[in-house]
């Protein structure tokens, strides 16, 4: 039983088990730090033990990151290697397209006009002939020279004719009928002749036509 001024130990328990602390205060103390260091020391290795397995880690991550490098830039060299077997296929496919698109430049401002003029042909009067044509149309290196007033409407060619009949000529009623061709812009009479000796008129008209007689033939499809 120890004995001190106020302590509990100096109460009297009866029918309690007999007990007496006879260790020095300074065994306690070195046995508490004992227990501390062991405490310090068990933290310090989990530590330790954490760091080595997040840098093993790391190790692994950073070889298997490495080994797939070396496997993409192995079958990257071999899709090289493989590749280089058909430039000549590849070189011939640069060709083909800048002919098709030289083509398609190159026939961008074509006209068939044979076909055209035809249809010209076919809006006169029975009895009328076209007998001069003169065509000056857009070109792919120069654009065609528009009109100077605002109700000159877009125009890609322009075609000059004369024509023959033998009675007085409806230059109106040839008007109207021009309207109907395709690419049609406008068409203005020029002059209108009486040849003496034969009796015949001849009818000067200018008329001009638009994008829509382009041909195409080499044109880019929608959708490709």
């Amino acid at each position: 039983m120890n004995i001190g001024k106020g302590s509990r130990s100096d109460d009297l328990v009866i029918g309690g088990v007999p007990r007496a602390d006879l260790l020095p205060p300074e065994v306690r103390a070195r046995r508490k730090a004992l227990a501390l260091r062991r405490s310090l020391l068990l933290g310090v290795v989990g530590v330790a033990a954490v760091v080595a397995l997040g840098v093993a880690g790391s190790f692994a991550y950073d070889l298997q990151a490495n080994a797939a490098l070396a496997m993409e830039q192995t079958r990257t060299t071999d899709l090289l290697k493989q590749q280089a077997k058909y430039s000549d296929v590849r070189a011939m496919k640069e060709d083909i397209k800048l002919l098709q698109a030289a083509q398609e430049v190159g026939a961008s401002t074509e006209i068939q006009w044979k076909a055209y003029l035809d249809k010209v042909q076919a809006t006169l009067p029975g009895g009328v002939l076209v007998q001069t044509v003169q065509i000056d149309s857009a070109s792919p290196m120069a654009p065609f020279l528009q009109g100077t007033t605002p109700f000159e409407g877009p125009r890609v060619a322009t075609i000059t004719f004369t024509a023959t009949t033998d009675s007085f000529p409806s230059t109106s009623q040839w008007l109207t009928a021009l309207e109907g061709l395709p690419g049609y812009v406008d068409a203005t009479p020029n002059s209108v002749s009486r040849d003496d000796g034969s009796g015949t008129y001849t009818v000067s008209i200018t008329m001009h036509v638009n994008a829509d007689v382009y041909d195409g033939r080499f044109a880019t499809k929608k959708g490709k």
